[in-house]
């Protein structure tokens, strides 16, 4: 029997709440920071590496045990589909790439200078 996939991320969203008030202000704050230091980052990696990866869905099919079996019966196989997160290459134009980068930097830049007020009126709010 296989985990419902939401449980993974139950569990993250429950240890993201964790933290002191201040610390989940804080983190509240610049979330978007590191929403864009992850791209930036990510976006040097494909001007390093000279291509990007593109993350698809396949589906497969494997023969499991059926769900309704009832112990003490002989096992009824069903066939499940099972999906995979296959990741290929793709190629990138370096010149959009580094206007993306260079927008990113830009936009990182405004957001620190937003967060420095959000940190520091919560830890104002909250403090330790």
């Amino acid at each position: 029997m296989r985990l419902p996939s939401a449980l993974p991320l139950a569990l993250l969203a429950a240890l993201a709440a964790c933290g002191t008030p201040q610390e989940q202000c804080i983190r509240s704050a610049t979330r978007e920071i590191a929403t864009v230091d992850r791209l930036i980052a990510e976006a040097q990696g494909n001007l390093a590496r000279g291509y990007s990866y593109e993350t698809r869905e396949v589906t497969r099919w494997e023969w499991e045990r059926c769900d309704d079996w009832v112990p003490g019966t002989p096992p009824r196989m069903c066939w499940e589909p099972v999906t995979d997160w296959v990741r290929k290459p793709v190629a990138i134009d370096p010149a959009a790439e580094k206007r993306k980068l260079a927008a990113l930097k830009e936009r990182r830049a405004v957001l620190a200078r937003q967060a420095e007020t959000s940190v520091a009126a919560c830890k104002r709010q909250y403090p330790e």
